[in-house]
C-alpha cells in the first residue's frame, strides 16, 4: 500500500506530494526548500528515486535539483519541457516504478504546452491495477482549472483549447480516482477562485468543477480570455526552471551587517527591505526603505514592488534569526536570492550610530471617513471593484513603482487599500521618494463608503 503526504506552501497556494511505497518515493513537484522533507525521508530509511515534475513552473523555482543533489534521484518531466540539465522525459503512457506503484504519465496540455500529469496504479486485493490518483499539477485543480496565458497572448486561446481537452480526458477517470493538484487557494496559477480544500476526487470535481461544466469549448475559451495580471516575477521563473536553478544545499546562515556596511551597501544600490510591523516602520525607518510584513504573504508582495534580482538588504523583527529563516526562504522561493544580510540592532543600532531615520504619519479609516473631498486619496487595491471612491486616484500596488513620477507633489497623499497592508507599502514608496504621506494603516475602502 501506498502513502502520500501532502506538503502545502500556503504563501505560494501550492501543494507538493510525496508518493511513498515500501521505502521508496517520488517527490512531485517540489519546492526549493525542501530540505527538512529530504532529511525526514533520510531519517526514516526512505529513498526517493524520483523527482517529478508536471509542468515548467511560472510561480516559483523548482527543488528537483536540490532533490537531485542531496539523494541521487532521478529527475523525470514532460518529454516537451526544454530543460537544459539531464533529466528523464516522459512521453504518453510512460512509466516509471516506485516500490509496487506504477506511475504513468498522461499529457495535459493546456497551463503549459508540455504540461504533464501522472497517474498513480497499484494491485488492490488482486483486482488488478487500477488509477488511485493522479496529479494533475496545474490542469484540473479543485474547483477550477488552471490559467493558460502563461506562455503569452498569442498561445492563450490555442492553450485554452489543449486545456480543455486535456480537463475532458481526465474526468473520463473513475470517480474515486484521488485528484492532487500543484496549484490551489491562492495562487495566481487558477483560472479562477480555488476551493480552500488541496485535494478533491475526479466525481467530486466532474459534478461540481465549473471547468468541467462549461457548456462547450466556446464558453470555457471564452472564460480563460481576459484573466487578472499574474505577478511580474512570474516572468522570470520559467527561464530560470528550465536552465535549472543553483543548488543551495539548505538554507543560508544569517549575515549580520552593521550600520556602517549596510550604507555602503545602499549606496552602491541595495534595497532596503524591512519587515517589522506597519507602525514600528512608520515611526522609524531607513530612508530608501520599502516594507512589507514578516508572515505568510512576505515574498509575494515585495515582489511586487522590488525588481527581480535586486541586491537586498533586510530590516526584521526579533528575534531576528528566526525572522531571517523565514524572509530568506520566501524569498529564494521566488528567485529573490541576492540577499546580503539584516542590519544588526535594526533601527535602534542605526540611529545609535548617528544616522538618520524617517517617518510618515498613519490613520483609520475613520480619519478619511466623511471628508474624503478635503484629502487627496491614493487608492492601491489590485483590482479597483464597483463601488470604487468617488475622485480618488487608483494605481494597482504593482504599477505603483513607475508610476510615482505621475504623482503631484504639492499636497498630502492619503494611501488606502483594502486592509491597510498595501496602503503601507504604497506610503513607503511615496516616502521614498519625498512625497508627504499618510497610510490609512487600520481599515479599508469598504469603511469610507
Amino acid at each position: 500500500m501506498s502513502q502520500i503526504e501532502i506538503m502545502t506552501t500556503a504563501s505560494l497556494g501550492d501543494t507538493s506530494y510525496l508518493l511513498v511505497s515500501g521505502d521508496e518515493a517520488a517527490v512531485v513537484d517540489p519546492q526549493r526548500d525542501s530540505w527538512e522533507m529530504l532529511a525526514a525521508c533520510a531519517a526514516g530509511g526512505v529513498r526517493i528515486r524520483y523527482a517529478l515534475e508536471t509542468h515548467v513552473h511560472n510561480d516559483y523555482l523548482s527543488g528537483a535539483l536540490e532533490v537531485r543533489a542531496a539523494t541521487g534521484a532521478t529527475i523525470a518531466g514532460p518529454a516537451r519541457a526544454p530543460y537544459a540539465f539531464e533529466h528523464l522525459g516522459l512521453a504518453e503512457d510512460d512509466e516509471i516504478r516506485v516500490g509496487d506503484v506504477t506511475v504513468r504519465a498522461m499529457e495535459t496540455p493546456g497551463h503549459t504546452a508540455e504540461h504533464t500529469a501522472y497517474l498513480v496504479y497499484e494491485d488492490h486485493d488482486g483486482a488488478g491495477p487500477a488509477p488511485t490518483a493522479v496529479f494533475t499539477g496545474g490542469s484540473l485543480l479543485v474547483g477550477t482549472a488552471g490559467r493558460t496565458d502563461l506562455s503569452g497572448a498569442s498561445h492563450t486561446e490555442e492553450l485554452a483549447r489543449a486545456q480543455y481537452r486535456s480537463l475532458r480526458r481526465l474526468a473520463l477517470l473513475p470517480d474515486a480516482t484521488r485528484v492532487l493538484p500543484t496549484h490551489g487557494a491562492g495562487s495566481s496559477c487558477s483560472a479562477g477562485p480555488a476551493a480552500a480544500e488541496r485535494t478533491t476526487t475526479v466525481g467530486a470535481e466532474r459534478h461540481g468543477n465549473p471547468a468541467l461544466t462549461a457548456r462547450d469549448e466556446e464558453h470555457f475559451v471564452r472564460d480563460r480570455l481576459g484573466l487578472p495580471p499574474y505577478p511580474a516575477y512570474y516572468h522570470y521563473m520559467a527561464p530560470v526552471n528550465r536552465q535549472g536553478p543553483p543548488v543551495l544545499g539548505g538554507p543560508p546562515a544569517p549575515r549580520p551587517l552593521t550600520p556602517s556596511v549596510v550604507e555602503g551597501l545602499v549606496g552602491g544600490g541595495a534595497q532596503v527591505v524591512d519587515g517589522r510591523d506597519r507602525a514600528a516602520f512608520a515611526a522609524a525607518h531607513l530612508p530608501g526603505s520599502v516594507w512589507d510584513e514578516l508572515d505568510d504573504r512576505f515574498a509575494g508582495l515585495v515582489a511586487e514592488v522590488v525588481p527581480f534580482g535586486a541586491r537586498l538588504v533586510l530590516v526584521l523583527p526579533e528575534p531576528a534569526e528566526e525572522a531571517w529563516y523565514e524572509a530568506v526562504r520566501q524569498l529564494l522561493r521566488i528567485g529573490y536570492e541576492n540577499v546580503a544580510g539584516h542590519l544588526a540592532g535594526g533601527t535602534a543600532a542605526w540611529a545609535a550610530a548617528g544616522r538618520p531615520l524617517r517617518s510618515f504619519r498613519t490613520a483609520d479609516a475613520s480619519e478619511l471617513a466623511g471628508r474624503l473631498s478635503e484629502r487627496r486619496v491614493l487608492d492601491v487595491r489590485p483590482e479597483r471593484p464597483e463601488g470604487g471612491i468617488p475622485g480618488t486616484r487608483a494605481v494597482r500596488l504593482a504599477d505603483l513603482p513607475r508610476r510615482l513620477g505621475d504623482l503631484p507633489r504639492d499636497r498630502e497623499i492619503w494611501t488606502v487599500c483594502g486592509s491597510g497592508r498595501r496602503a503601507t507599502i504604497a506610503a513607503s514608496l511615496l516616502d521614498r521618494a519625498g512625497i508627504p504621506v499618510t497610510a490609512v494603516t487600520r481599515g479599508g475602502v469598504r469603511d469610507l463608503t
